[in-house]
Order: C-alpha cells, then structure tokens, then sequence
C-alpha cells in the first residue's frame, strides 16, 4: 500500500463512472472544495450509517461550496441500487476497474481485503489536499468534522 495523501499534497487526478454511469473527473471540479470520502462497501453496515449522516449534513457542505465524493470498490449498477434506496444527494463513485486504483493512489486500498479503507480527503479549489483522516474500518466517521474543515477552508 502507498502512503496515505497529507495536507499540502496535490490530490491525485481521477476519473470515475458515478451511480448514473456519468464520468466524474476531479479536475473538472477546480474553482470549489471537494469532499471525497472512501468507504469499504455499499450496503454495509457501518458504511450504510456514515453516508446517511453524510445525507443529513449534505445541506450545510453543498451552502460552503463543497461538492461531495463517495468512493467504493462497488460496481456502477449496485450504486445506483444504493443509492436510489438511500435517497444520497451525492456522487457515488465506482472504484470498480481497475480495481481500487484510485484508492491505491489515495494510499486508503487495503490490498488484503480489496477495498478502499474509510479515508476522507477535503480539497481546496486548485486540488491541493488541505485536510484528511483515516478511520479505522469498524468506526464511523464524524460528519461534524467535515462541516468544521470545510468551514475553515471557507474562512
């Protein structure tokens, strides 16, 4: 596994299909902060329960500019499932094939598993990586945080 992207690093550039098929390219989303959030896997648990609350503080993330990411291994078709259940106001990212690569460039793939670790990655609007955490795969993240990052890189 490589390392785990830092603050101060340029975030890896990537493309990806989203949960309607469309492609979703990290740089054609310059100009505003981008919140990408790796997870294990759709339908799961802990997974299922984070990007709920993601849902419930969407609204204050898209009033700061942010435009929301989540990334999985999962293919195209079972996001949609997922998604179309959960009502998510945000892209689902399949990470499908090749397999976990953008995870990989991430430094979240665990390679053991093969799935993305719960990393998540707040990008200013020139794509330089201003904060990031991983959390371990049996803990949710803390959605609060991510509204206070994205408050401070507001200013």
């Amino acid at each position: 596994m490589t390392d785990t992207v830092t603050a101060g690093a340029r975030a890896p550039e990537f493309s990806l299909r989203d949960q309607y098929g469309q492609d979703t390219a990290l740089g054609s989303l310059r100009g505003g902060p981008v919140l990408v959030v790796f997870y294990p896997l759709a339908f799961s648990g802990v997974c299922s329960g984070e990007l709920a609350d993601l849902r419930e503080r969407h609204g204050d993330l898209a009033a700061l500019g942010v435009t929301v990411l989540a990334v999985s291994v999962d293919s195209t078709f079972a996001l949609r499932t997922w998604s179309d259940a959960e009502g998510f106001p945000f892209a689902l990212l399949s990470d499908f094939w090749p397999h976990g690569a953008t995870a990989r460039a991430y430094g979240v793939f665990d390679d053991e598993r093969g799935v993305a670790r719960r990393g998540t990655f707040l990008i200013d609007a020139e794509g330089v990586v201003r904060w990031s955490v991983r959390t371990p795969v049996d803990r949710p993240r803390d959605v609060d945080e991510y509204v206070a990052r994205a408050r401070d890189l507001a200013g």
